[in-house]
């Protein structure tokens, strides 16, 4: 009786030993996926293009004007604009990575053209730089953030457009009062 016994506890005591392991622990939620850029609204992928595409335009009509501007106030404006738009971009650039979305790494046609029409040096470069990328290109860039940050539907780019739009408008102001000072309207 004591061997069977015996014998019993040790096969109860490798079973218990074997069902652990092999026990599988218990299941755990997946870590959330970031959202592709096939789960963003159409509305949503618009946003990061025209932002994208209006953040280039600034830098690169900034750029001209670090080397064609006359005015220095003209060329300080035109530094903090590269400076303010190179991050916001790099921020933005980050949103699309995680939303796995590709966004577009110049300024749009029109917007090229547009360029190309402000590099001809002339005596009016300022003006036309200020107009332009100053207060027409902020006054599309903060409607476009407004719009988004009320319409998006994915809650990272409502975010993003709702924490850009201050400096955006920001912007503008200063444009507008720069444009004052030289005198344009548009």
């Amino acid at each position: 009786m004591k061997l069977r016994t015996a014998i019993f506890s040790s096969i109860a005591c490798c079973s218990l030993t074997w069902a652990g392991a092999f026990a599988q622990p218990a299941p755990t939620a997946p870590a959330p996926m970031p959202q592709s850029s096939s789960q963003l609204s159409s509305n949503d992928k618009d946003f990061m293009e025209h932002a994208a595409q209006a953040g280039h335009t600034e830098i690169e009509g900034s750029k001209l004007a670090q080397t064609h501007a006359k005015s220095e106030e003209v060329k300080t404006f035109a530094n903090q604009m590269i400076m303010d738009h190179t991050k916001v971009g790099n921020d933005l650039e980050a949103l699309a990575k995680q939303k796995s979305y590709k966004l577009p790494d110049g300024p749009s046609l029109a917007q090229k053209a547009k360029l190309k029409t402000l590099d001809m040096r002339d005596d009016s470069f300022d003006k036309k730089y200020v107009s332009q990328i100053g207060v027409s290109a902020h006054e599309d860039a903060v409607k476009l953030f407004k719009k988004a940050s009320a319409d998006a539907k994915d809650p990272d780019v409502k975010a993003f457009a709702a924490k850009n739009l201050p400096t955006l408008e920001h912007h503008l102001e200063m444009a507008k009062a720069l444009q004052q000072k030289l005198g344009t309207n548009k």
